[in-house]
């Protein structure tokens, strides 16, 4: 599998904290990466310099093969190929239609293409009866799915989560991840991280995780050898529940 995200050496400060420091992994299309780590250990905002929302103080990113920066030409074509779905659910004060059309029309797309799409979209998420339905109406899961959609519904070839299913209950969950799965083995092409700090899911969901403590990444490893074999011993004491933060 040939790499949709490489990271080199990506260090990030606010005045005088250092939230990232030193992150380098890579992230293989075809595969669900995992950020783990505890809360204020830079998960999301290493995210957010993926998603190419904020530029790192050093250190070089690569997307699909480019090395991109925050305010180039090449960076602003990857972010139209990048999906992120938020903890927080957030969207537009328009009917459930319109939100998810509104990811079409920006990028392009005819009016019979996105009608086409958001018609399949609304179909899978079971909303078509809610489909002129103000999106700010919706109840939390409906709405976390309907991000999620607005998300992937123009294709991405990288889709970013952060906490997604932090503030659901257990059946938006189950329904959410496997919008994932499906998603990710839809196209071997497409790659998918998520940034948790929930164990059972990224154990559910990850092919590879990493976990991030204090702003650094500490260990990369396959799924079972994370949980089964760690190196680390921070890593150890983070999946036994030994460690305290």
């Amino acid at each position: 599998m040939s790499d949709a995200v490489v990271l080199k050496e990506i260090t990030k400060r606010y005045n005088d904290v250092t939230a990232v420091k030193s992150a380098s992994f890579s992230a293989s299309k075809g595969e669900v990466f995992g950020l783990l780590g505890p809360s204020g250990s830079g998960k999301s905002t290493l995210l957010r310099i993926i998603d190419l929302l904020e530029a790192p103080d050093s250190g070089e990113i690569q997307i699909n093969g480019e090395d991109v920066r925050t305010d180039s030409k090449e960076a602003f074509q990857a972010r139209r190929r990048i999906g992120m779905v938020l903890q927080k659910p957030v969207v537009l004060n328009r009917s459930v239609e319109n939100n998810l059309a509104y990811a079409l029309t920006i990028r392009g797309w005819s009016e019979k293409e996105t009608q086409k799409r958001v018609d399949r979209e609304l179909k899978r998420l079971g909303l078509e009866g809610r489909r002129e339905k103000n999106a700010r109406t919706l109840s939390g899961g409906e709405m976390q799915r309907l991000c999620f959609a607005r998300s992937t519904v123009f294709d991405p070839d990288l889709l970013l989560l952060d906490e997604f299913t932090a503030n659901l209950d257990p059946a938006n969950v189950a329904l959410l991840e496997d919008m994932v799965r499906s998603y990710a083995s839809e196209n071997e092409n497409r790659a998918v991280i998520v940034v948790t700090h929930n164990l059972f899911q990224a154990k559910r969901m990850c092919h590879r995780i990493a976990l991030m403590w204090d702003g650094r990444i500490v260990e990369v490893a396959d799924r079972k050898r994370f949980f089964e074999a760690p190196e680390d011993e921070r890593t150890a004491a983070f999946v036994s529940g030994e460690l305290v933060y």
